[in-house]
């Protein structure tokens, strides 16, 4: 039986060698990925451009712009003369955020009774620049405010500080949100690369006219699966293997937890995904079919994992739905290893509802299999 599942498996290999571009797309497509969001994600949003209308041409104002440009956020603060130059470059998107200084900055802000404004619009067709900008802006406006507090209440900065939280982050100290990106992008390139590689196993014999001749030969349903899946494996792990380092010595993920428990729970996820790739790759007809149902299952995973939207603020029954959801599952495991060191004590609900859920989703993919291939 080994020899013969091994016969099976070479000749996956030789198909592999024959169309190498598809483990090519997969490793490096993947890699390549995790790569550009690790890097968008690691790096701050500087030098958003801005636009200034100072009515006020004055010692305060310039202060103002100056300060706009010293949040780093902000690129070199573009003056302009009238409120339609402003709407033209918004409208064009050419800038995320524009400041109007009324005439009587200057006048309202040395006044003990004054009401200093600002009129701040923020592009926010673009959400991400527009909740930079708005943060750069509130955090200018504050420093401002409490610059003025102490002017008109006489006192000294020491005198006029009063509460001051002692903020502590854990598992995440600089606030990195790449620390956060880079592992659930990690976890749903590995979901997608073993869907499609196993989708692809029998619609591909399919689509070649191959699948009769392999029905033919001496060898029972279960060899084929597994003959079939043992390449699908290898790629895989090699896969996360390589996503893993990459993330890890170029973008310092850390490894707090046991990399030896990373590496058999990353094993047995990928069994689970391999259970619902064979199923897709038995009722597709073409390879086509194969690759948008993967694209199907794999976007709908991808809403309930918690990498796009909290699963805590989802409605309940979605919660619920969540939870048979495999790789929500794995992408906890996944960020509670590498980020919070986390070992079976902890994650041992993940665990067993994973272990769960491959149980039963290889038990039928196992049988399906098996029925469709006799």
């Amino acid at each position: 039986m080994l020899k013969r599942i091994w016969s099976l498996a070479i000749k996956e290999f030789i198909h592999l060698r024959s169309d190498w571009w598809m483990p090519a797309f997969m490793l490096i497509g993947g890699a390549m990925e995790l790569l550009a969001v690790a890097w968008a994600t690691s790096r701050p949003i500087t030098n958003l451009p801005i636009m200034i209308f100072d009515q006020s041409k004055t010692a305060a104002s310039h202060a103002l712009v100056i300060g706009l440009e010293n949040t780093k956020t902000f690129a070199a603060p573009q003056q302009v003369n009238d409120m339609q130059t402003i709407q033209d470059a918004m409208d064009r998107g050419q800038i995320n955020a524009a400041v109007i200084i009324p005439p009587d900055y200057a006048e309202q802000l040395q006044s003990f009774v004054g009401h200093p404004t600002l009129l701040v619009i923020i592009n926010g067709a673009e959400n991400t620049p527009a909740q930079a900008s708005n943060r750069a802006i509130q955090g200018l406006a504050r420093d401002i405010d409490q610059r003025i507090l102490i002017q008109r209440l006489g006192l000294s900065a020491e005198q006029f500080s009063g509460f001051n939280p002692s903020l502590r982050v854990w598992f995440n100290e600089n606030l990195s949100e790449a620390l956060y990106t880079t592992p659930a992008e990690l976890g749903m390139m590995l979901e997608f690369t073993v869907l499609l590689f196993a989708a692809l196993a029998f619609s591909r014999e399919r689509e070649l006219g191959t699948i009769e001749q392999l029905l033919v030969m001496p060898f029972s349903s279960l060899e084929i699966i597994i003959g079939k899946s043992i390449p699908v494996i290898i790629v895989g792990f090699a896969d996360f293997l390589l996503m893993l380092g990459m993330v890890h010595f170029a973008f310092d993920v850390p490894i707090r937890g046991s990399f030896l428990l990373l590496m058999v729970l990353a094993f047995g996820y990928l069994l689970v995904e391999l259970g619902k790739g064979l199923v897709l790759s038995v009722i597709s007809k073409t390879q086509h079919q194969a690759f948008l149902l993967v694209l199907l299952v794999g976007m709908v995973d991808f809403m309930f994992t918690g990498y796009a939207a909290p699963v805590e603020s989802m409605p309940q029954v979605l919660r619920w739905f969540a939870n048979v959801i495999p790789a929500h599952h794995w992408l906890t495991i996944l960020r509670g290893i590498a980020l919070k060191g986390a070992g079976m004590d902890v994650l041992w609900p993940n665990v067993l509802a994973l272990a769960i859920l491959g149980t039963v989703i290889g038990a039928f993919s196992l049988q399906f299999v098996r029925k469709a291939l006799d």
